[in-house]
């Protein structure tokens, strides 16, 4: 098959919020979405892209599809499987994907323990096919462009990064698998992975990290990466927005505060699962050995015990004793001055957190 020739896709989980975005990705680059499966048979959507998807809502079913077509002709088998379903099955979608034939693009965290990596490495060299991993905030251009800016910089030099993503959900998120530890990973895993592979992409390896809060709708903690010191607070508890933001009627609050100055990448994401295809097209795209330090900083994160430290993220500070971080003077200066600002030491070359209220 040529490169410029329709490819065939799958897609399992079509009937997930994420699930658009790759069908846009599929019709964006030229290529046919042939089938669909997901348990919830609420996926009008498909019609958005094509009448023509052999839809199942059993897994047994649609694996019979697949296997049919892969004894068809070239241009009638599946060769690329999407995977969009929950966080713990994605071990065994993708390897269904390796077993018919197919490549496999799948959505983060590829699985959740760090051993499940090496079976499908061999898996990989079994079945000569790939896996792909979405990890599309390596191909945001004010990232990129942020990578090659602290790539040029001086060597040795650290950076100073606190990181603050809370994202609302309900009741149903906790009663869902979402909610389950053991099939999501916890928030560390689910909302937290793509965050945590973009620093370290940027910023290096993790030299050493530490928990200090660990709850079932939260967590917080410190790395210290080999160019960066991070503050990271993961939430998905409405009660932990800004007041600001919640009189505003929205329900989302992203904040990475860079050297003390906001960095501003809240854009530019329509489309970014198109670009990562593009790249798996053209011979490119994201790994199993891409994906490893991501999955092993989560899976550490999850089974290390919270303990006080000394460069907690100023949300966890202020609630420890009882206040309001989002009630600081973010324009303040001295000991007014946000403890969410962290500050470069030019002479030193290295990150001062205030360490004290």
């Amino acid at each position: 098959m040529t490169n410029n020739a329709c490819r065939n896709f799958a897609l399992i989980g079509a009937g997930g919020y994420i699930a658009p975005r790759h069908m846009r990705a599929i019709r964006d680059t030229g290529n046919r979405l042939a089938a669909a499966v997901d348990r919830s048979d609420s996926v009008g959507i498909l019609d958005g892209y094509s009448y023509k998807v052999s839809f199942f809502t059993e897994f047994e079913r649609f694996d019979r599809h697949v296997e049919k077509l892969r004894r068809l002709e070239e241009d009638k088998r599946i060769h690329y499987v999407s995977i969009c379903s929950p966080n713990y099955l994605h071990d065994a979608h993708m390897r269904f994907a390796l077993r018919v034939g197919a490549d496999a693009i799948c959505e983060k965290p590829l699985v959740l323990n760090p051993w499940n990596l090496d079976a499908l490495a061999e898996l990989e060299q079994e079945t000569g096919k790939r896996i792909y991993n979405i990890l599309q905030l390596r191909v945001h251009p004010a990232i990129v462009a942020l990578r090659e800016k602290i790539r040029s910089a001086q060597k040795g030099k650290k950076f100073a990064i606190d990181l603050t993503y809370i994202t609302s959900r309900g009741n149903w998120y906790f009663a869902s698998w979402k909610g389950d530890h053991s099939k999501s990973g916890g928030v560390a895993t689910n909302i937290g992975v793509h965050f945590f592979d973009m620093l370290m992409w940027i910023f290096g390896d993790v030299k050493r990290h530490e928990v200090h809060l660990a709850e079932h709708s939260k967590m917080a903690g410190y790395l210290e990466l080999e160019n960066a010191d991070v503050r990271w607070f993961l939430s998905v508890d409405n009660q932990d927005l800004p007041e600001e933001v919640r009189s505003a009627g929205k329900t989302t609050y992203r904040s990475l505060l860079f050297n003390g100055e906001e960095f501003e990448f809240s854009e530019g994401f329509t489309d970014l699962h198109t670009v990562v295809y593009q790249d798996i097209l053209a011979g490119r795209g994201f790994g199993l050995a891409d994906a490893r330090p991501s999955i092993n900083l989560v899976h550490e994160l999850r089974n290390t015990a919270p303990a006080p430290g000394s460069c907690m993220h100023p949300f966890v500070k202020y609630r420890r004793l009882g206040g309001d971080p989002w009630s600081l003077n973010r324009e303040g200066s001295g000991k007014d001055a946000p403890l969410a600002t962290a500050f470069y030491d030019e002479q030193s070359m290295l990150c001062i957190f205030p360490r004290e209220i």
